[in-house]
């Protein structure tokens, strides 16, 4: 298994991930994360050829908050 090189960041640079890094992160179907973008519940970009990016840190912080309801409520 071959390491992907990540694009060297610009300072003050976002982060953008595909739908598949972000299903991974959220362990579902790239798929359920295009289905969030269009129900309004994880913004997105779309790039020139019309392919679907998040910004990392809207990701994260949606990660942690639904981690912390979780926790919460167990």
């Amino acid at each position: 298994m071959t390491a992907t090189p990540q694009p060297t960041r610009q300072p003050g640079q976002e982060q953008l991930l595909t739908p598949g890094e972000v299903a991974s992160l959220f362990r579902v179907d790239p798929k359920t994360v295009t289905r969030w973008a269009t129900a309004g519940r994880i913004g997105s970009i779309r790039t020139p050829g019309g392919h679907r990016r998040f910004r990392e840190s809207e990701v994260r912080a949606l990660l942690a908050e639904l981690t912390n309801d979780v926790s919460r409520s167990a």
